[in-house]
């Protein structure tokens, strides 16, 4: 994956370096990350409306008639149908773009030379792109293989996810300030703005992550009323705040296209900087 400058290309012009076709990254990561978020709303609302006592029982309503109002992600996405065919389409169109951000981020984040400590940060760069096509990968698997369907790999799929997920935001978090502000750079305002979001979004997400561990097990201890449910919520707001970290993309690759360009004996897709 390639970062480069060109001087803003015309849709569908090949005179500009063979560029046959371009998108700009804010608008594909808009609709990348439009996916997930429209895919896990559907299937939460669609189980609370039409399978509601399936999707919300666990084993407290059978043992002490627990009453719960919300669905956890994992029976909403993958208990019932159609919500399981929604999402996977969701997950499926949403999954292959990253794989090229992931790779434009690393080419993004290496152009910074730091001083005495550049292999260390271009290791903590690479560590980066290698937890986020973990995490990629993790919620491929956790998709197509359902907790009815297989419980040992879509439990185990989900912790990958997860724990790959706060360690990528927490090095992305220590890669973006330390390139950004090395050998006396400052960071420009939108750099700024992308940076605290980062960071408020992350340690929202991992106070969420927290609270829902929780709260998951102090229900399978103790059955309480209204515990599931409020694990399920913190759930729901892990999700959003998983998207809405990787929203800020819109801000790093605001200058940004991702275009397809044609070479003497192939072509190739590369990322080109607009001025």
């Amino acid at each position: 994956m390639n970062l480069q400058n060109s001087r803003k290309p015309k849709m569908g012009s090949q005179g500009n370096n063979g560029l046959l076709f371009q998108i700009t990254i804010n608008k594909l990561a808009k609709m990348m990350l439009f996916l997930p978020f429209f895919g896990a709303a559907f299937c939460i609302i669609w189980s609370i409306i039409y399978d509601f006592e399936s999707s919300t029982s666990t084993h407290c309503r059978f043992r002490s008639k627990v009453q719960n109002y919300l669905p956890s992600i994992s029976s909403a996405i993958g208990g019932y149908t159609p919500q399981r065919y929604v999402w996977r389409i969701c997950i499926a169109l949403h999954c292959s773009p990253r794989f090229f951000i992931t790779a434009g981020y690393y080419t993004f984040n290496s152009q910074f030379h730091v001083g005495t400590k550049n292999n260390l940060y271009k290791l903590l760069a690479g560590l980066c792109a290698i937890l986020n096509s973990i995490e990629i990968l993790a919620l491929v698997v956790l998709t197509n293989i359902s907790s009815t369907e297989n419980f040992n790999v879509h439990e185990n799929s989900f912790i990958t996810f997860m724990v790959t997920s706060e360690f990528y935001m927490l090095f992305s978090c220590i890669v973006f300030k330390w390139g950004r502000t090395s050998n006396g750079r400052q960071m420009t305002p939108k750099e700024k703005k992308s940076f605290h979001y980062k960071i408020a979004l992350f340690l929202f997400n991992i106070s969420c992550f927290l609270t829902a561990i929780y709260l998951y097990f102090r229900h399978n201890s103790y059955c309480e009323a209204g515990v599931y449910s409020q694990f399920a919520f913190f759930e729901y707001l892990v999700v959003v705040s998983n998207i809405a970290y990787h929203w800020t993309m819109c801000l790093d690759f605001d200058d940004y296209v991702l275009g397809l360009r044609k070479c003497i004996e192939s072509m190739e897709l590369t990322i080109i900087k607009t001025v």
